[in-house]
């Protein structure tokens, strides 16, 4: 892809011309024109089936808008292949996305600025002779966690580029088991973290204490919840070279060379396989995604027991008064078309999705990824799954529970085309100051940083 990437750009922006023009939402909204709209994503078989489901839910009130869907493999694919469309002007209708992939988009201007639409107050009839209107309603609005929502306008301008479809975090899982029996309480901040991983090598000696899956999540929400600067979408991108930020590698340096903590870069592999481990070298606590919290779960004994119990908490923070927890997960966005009212029809099935109770509670249970609204808490089949949530056999819905708890936390990076290149650096960039050492370690460090922010400057 990165050698492809830049001739494809130049391709995509070559037809920024024809995309140029805004979106006028059409003064009759849906008038049942016969359209067919066309949706990329990524998704399994079991999600392919809920879709399905919903899709035909969907058809019952909108005869006339027939929903061709089509999965891509992984994330990257639907990007590449979206570029690759793009190019020739066969864009899709909507598609799964995360940020940096609509900055991409838009530089051929190519995706539908979502305001108008959200705030249109026409009254769209439906095939049983109900309607709504076109818009969001303000109960709508406000049903949508914050933090999931404001993802649609990181982009620099204010306005709505994406809606929330499925969304994970980052969770602390640890071994209950081990840490109830030693008195040890789970570390809600990072000086708490650093006690409970030196008692954790006392206990045993052999082991990393923590693994996190992620470096560039973890550098970034340590920006996040220092409130220091990472990145801008305006003017100077590339701002994460600073002195606090140097002072929280320089601080994780210092735990990696006693011993304390792991990475997937320099474990090899997810931390995961550390932490479900239950002999040889291990963890007691592993920080990684809530959607994954099955691969957090050890083998289950012949009798179906688990060999510990997994506990379940939000990441710590740097002070409990300013959380910060990242969020991730795919949005939706629309592209632009000549003809407005397979734009209308693409709105109307992703309103459709993104507000609908039923298909957020089962697609969430299916995925492992949580709801985006917050009224999902109240249907019954999600309430029941939440209600059984243990460390063991429904390690999904202690999760799930976990991210709905910090709702509040939530915070989104800025996107541009570069966002992803910096989120690429600063991840390599703790990984490789991590294993610093000698006399000389700040130095190292500073010159890291100052290479990681030319490699930013060189690949934008």
């Amino acid at each position: 892809m990165k050698k492809l990437l830049p001739i494809l750009l130049v391709l995509v922006m070559l037809c920024s011309t024809a995309f140029a023009a805004g979106f006028e939402v059409p003064a009759e909204g849906y008038d049942g024109s016969d359209v067919t709209i066309t949706f990329y994503s990524q998704q399994g078989t079991s999600l392919q089936e809920v879709l399905n489901t919903y899709i035909a839910e969907f058809n019952k009130l909108y005869p006339n808008i027939h929903i061709e869907h089509t999965t891509l493999g992984d994330y990257d694919g639907v990007r590449d292949q979206i570029i690759a469309d793009i190019s020739v002007g066969a864009q899709p209708n909507l598609a799964y996305c995360y940020p940096d992939h609509v900055a991409l988009y838009n530089l051929a201007k190519s995706v539908v600025t979502l305001d108008e639409l959200i705030d249109s107050q026409i009254t769209v009839t439906r095939a049983d002779g109900s309607t709504e209107i076109l818009g969001l309603t303000d109960e709508q609005k406000a049903d949508f966690i914050e933090g999931y929502y404001d993802e649609g306008r990181q982009y620099g301008d204010g306005l709505m580029y994406t809606m929330p479809f499925s969304k994970s975090t980052e969770v602390l899982y640890y071994d209950k088991t081990f840490f109830d029996a030693n008195g040890i309480a789970v570390p809600t901040t990072w000086d708490e973290m650093e006690a409970v991983c030196a008692k954790i090598k006392e206990l045993d000696p052999n082991s990393i204490p923590l693994g996190y899956d992620s470096e560039s999540n973890w550098f970034i929400t340590m920006c996040e919840q220092y409130q220091s600067p990472y990145t801008s979408a305006t003017g100077d991108h590339f701002l994460f070279n600073n002195e606090t930020n140097r002072a929280f590698v320089k601080k994780f340096n210092e735990w990696y060379n006693k011993g304390y903590l792991t990475t997937q870069k320099l474990y090899g592999a997810y931390t995961s396989g550390l932490f479900t481990a239950t002999t040889g070298v291990r963890s007691y606590m592993s920080i990684g995604s809530s959607a994954g919290s099955k691969y957090q779960r050890p083998t289950a004994n012949a009798d179906g027991s688990y060999p510990f119990e997994v506990g379940i908490a939000t990441v710590p923070q740097v002070n409990n008064e300013h959380r910060r927890v990242i969020s991730q997960g795919p949005s939706v966005c629309i592209f632009k078309n000549s003809d407005p009212q397979k734009v209308v029809a693409s709105w109307l099935f992703l309103k459709y999705l993104t507000t609908s109770v039923d298909f957020q509670a089962e697609f969430s249970m299916a995925s492992g990824y949580v709801p985006v609204i917050k009224s999902v808490a109240d249907n019954a089949v999600y309430a029941d799954f939440l209600a059984q949530a243990d460390g063991g056999n429904y390690i999904a819905a202690r999760s799930a529970q976990v991210c709905l708890s910090q709702e509040d936390a939530y915070y989104t990076s800025p996107a541009f085309v570069g966002s992803s290149t910096a989120r690429d650096q600063v991840g390599s960039l703790l990984a490789k100051c991590l294993t610093m050492s000698g006399d000389d370690v700040d130095a190292q460090i500073e010159a890291a940083f100052e290479d990681a922010i030319d490699e930013c400057e060189y690949a934008n």
